[in-house]
């Protein structure tokens, strides 16, 4: 199967659930997969937006629901917590705007406003704001780096199920080594 059936295929669903669990990564892809003409880019954001809005929502309602038992269970969002509290009680509605580009807080995060006596209606409104900003502005990036690449390789449309793969595997790896790095560092 080609690089074109794959994205036709799965692209959208793929920068959807991308962007539920994660995202940086895959929703780049997707912006370089609209700029090579795969896909196009309002939907792409457009997916992105609803992926990334649903999973920080989850986040959120496990906080709320499940908070301390669950926090109590990941040692390495307990380390972070105490981070994201002391945010929140500074400047609420900014962080829950900008999360999303706290590296290493964006999952935690939303978990611990589900914690706090943040409303779920103004998490809600706040978070889809937030989550509309963060999918234009990283689906952009993806698609100007694709027409950066475009333009350092030239004919980057013969080399672009490469260059995409190469890019997942990339990604891949460095998700691999995080998870690798969390589980096995000292408690």
């Amino acid at each position: 199967m080609s690089l074109e059936q794959l994205v036709q295929n799965y692209g959208y669903l793929a920068v959807l659930t991308g962007t539920f669990l994660e995202g940086e990564t895959i929703l780049v892809l997707g912006g370089m997969a609209a700029k090579l003409g795969y896909l196009r880019l309002p939907g792409v954001i457009a997916v992105a937006f609803a992926g990334t809005l649903a999973g920080d929502q989850l986040y959120f309602h496990l906080g709320r629901r499940h908070g301390p038992a669950l926090l109590a269970r990941r040692p390495a969002w307990q380390a972070r917590a105490g981070q994201v509290q002391a945010l929140l009680g500074r400047h609420p509605d900014v962080v829950i705007l900008g999360f999303r580009f706290l590296y290493g807080l964006r999952t935690v995060t939303p978990f611990i406003i589900g914690m706090s006596d943040i409303s779920s209606l103004r998490f809600l409104l706040l978070n889809a704001i937030g989550a509309a900003g963060w999918a234009v502005v990283i689906g952009s990036l993806g698609y100007l780096f694709g027409h950066g690449l475009e333009i350092i390789l030239g004919d980057l449309h013969r080399y672009e199920l490469e260059a995409m793969a190469a890019t997942g595997v990339i990604g891949g790896l460095v998700w691999l080594g995080s998870r690798l790095h969390r589980r096995h560092r000292p408690r």
